[in-house]
């Protein structure tokens, strides 16, 4: 297997896209759609957006020191995209996109009523790094779509929503599941059993 080198790069994919609503007051209200995001710490609970100073939405986000990520969905696929590839400067997004500001619990920033969760959050640093500078952020809570909620466990399911994500400049629907946190270590569990040809390794059927 022979590999070349590259020069440095963002090449850590796939990421989520997500739809990040921001403003306090509706003449204000804006979406951007970010890819640089993630968790940064469990406990307390703390996430991250990356924004370029001269996109629209970075004022805002230094002015109020809130915001929400919102999760996207296949079904926002199209809204997800065109957030992130026109300015709030001349569109109102929320309206050009039909999405419903909704009321965050915490925060006093909208959320997007049409994503499965919208994690609210309250900026505790800012990072300049390059071509972006770093939001840091503690999440103050978590707002889900009882749609997705199990009513026996309360446990979400993110993947009946149908979530996308972003990889090297494309949009891809997650596939099948093929393995839960902790199966490659399970106790009294059945392994598969496999069988070696000249081209890999395949599950070999049982016999009928």
């Amino acid at each position: 297997m022979e590999k070349v080198d590259w020069k440095p790069g963002t090449m850590i994919y796939p990421l989520p896209a997500v739809m990040v609503s921001l403003g306090h007051k509706p003449e204000d209200y804006n979406i951007i759609t970010i890819s640089w995001t993630g968790t940064i710490c469990s406990d307390p609970p703390m996430c991250y957006i990356s924004v370029r100073p001269g996109r629209h939405s970075y004022q805002i986000l230094k002015n109020t020191g809130e915001f929400v990520i919102n999760l996207t969905t296949k079904e926002l696929a199209y809204a997800t995209d065109w957030c992130g590839v026109k300015s709030g400067r001349q569109f109102n997004k929320f309206d050009e996109m039909h999405l419903t500001p909704g009321k965050a619990s915490v925060v006093k920033v909208p959320t997007i009523e049409e994503a499965p969760i919208s994690i609210e959050c309250k900026v505790t640093q800012i990072i300049p790094l390059g071509t972006h500078d770093m939001f840091m952020a503690e999440v103050v809570n978590v707002k889900a779509d009882k749609r997705y909620l199990d009513e026996k466990t309360g446990a979400f399911n993110l993947s009946k929503s149908e979530p996308i994500a972003y990889s090297h400049g494309q949009y891809f629907a997650l596939g099948r599941k093929i393995g839960k946190f902790g199966f490659s270590v399970e106790k009294n569990k059945k392994k598969p059993i496999l069988k070696v040809s000249g081209t890999g390794i395949y599950r070999k059927r049982k016999s009928k």
